[in-house]
């Protein structure tokens, strides 16, 4: 018997975008976990945004988020371009929409791969990927009067 250079659990997953999703209900952070389930998998890394109580040096009363009818297409648009340049086994991101508050999961992203460093790699490309290309915008409210618009795009 030859022997072979790698495991097939080295490389990436056939179909590894296990779980896409723009959300008006809350997150939760077992779902996205259990979607990257792989027993090829060495490393997950998760990566959770929570809506926090301030922004810039002001304090934020209100939080909502809105998107474009094309985000989440665009969020696989970004999970098959990290699938493409890391070798992901399970990929799984999910984002709310609609009005948060302070301490709401407004983001839950995970990656497996056959190594933690490469988990750690490819969890950081997408949600900072996801952050600056997909069509999401945050409207903060704070406690001064003042509101602003934070887009991804």
């Amino acid at each position: 018997m030859a022997p072979t250079i790698d495991h097939p659990g080295e490389q990436a997953a056939q179909d590894p975008v296990k779980l896409i999703g723009i959300r008006d209900t809350p997150l939760s952070v077992d779902e996205v976990f259990k979607a990257v389930g792989d027993d090829a998998a060495g490393g997950t890394a998760l990566f959770v945004g929570t809506v926090r109580n301030h922004d810039g040096g002001a304090d934020v009363d209100e939080l909502g988020y809105s998107c474009h009818p094309s985000a989440e297409a665009e969020m696989r648009r970004v999970a098959e371009k990290v699938v493409a340049d890391y070798p992901v086994r399970a990929l799984a991101a999910v984002h709310r929409v609609g009005d948060l508050r302070i301490g709401d999961l407004a983001v839950v992203v995970a990656v497996s791969c056959p190594h933690r460093g490469e988990a750690f790699e490819a969890c950081r490309k997408l949600i900072d990927d996801l952050k600056h290309e997909v069509p999401i915008w945050k409207h903060q409210k704070f406690s001064d009067g003042t509101e602003e618009w934070v887009g991804a795009c």
